[in-house]
């Protein structure tokens, strides 16, 4: 049984950092796409970072490039997301997923979901 459990999730002021860490039980990222989505009240769940297979790509969204930095470990079983120069626009509930399939984006394209982590930036 795969679960993703994330953690590293908080509250900082703008121009802070915050890194999150996703530990994988039962899977390893590599053979899919992986990586971190975002939803903010009231909006879609967004895509933030996504590793490609076999890490051949690296997504970001525009508003995070220069920014936010994916990475995973030896092991390939945790993921992270070192989140520098926080926003208030970057407040949401950070999610780690796996086992991505066909597309990228699309967050139903994936398999694994981890409960989420609050971030929390104030200006």
């Amino acid at each position: 049984q795969v679960q993703l459990v994330e953690s590293g999730g908080g509250s900082v002021q703008a121009g802070g950092s915050l890194r999150l860490s996703c530990f994988a039980s039962g899977y390893y990222y590599s053979n899919n796409y992986s990586g971190w989505f975002r939803q903010a009240p009231g909006k879609e769940r967004e895509a933030v970072a996504i590793l490609y297979p076999a890490g051949t790509h690296t997504y970001y969204a525009d508003s995070v490039k220069g920014r936010f930095t994916i990475s995973q470990d030896r092991a390939k079983t945790t993921l992270y997301l070192q989140m520098d120069n926080l926003k208030p626009e970057d407040t949401a509930i950070y999610y780690c997923a796996a086992g991505g399939r066909f597309t990228a984006l699309v967050p139903a394209n994936y398999r694994y979901w981890g409960r989420g982590t609050q971030v929390t930036v104030s200006s």
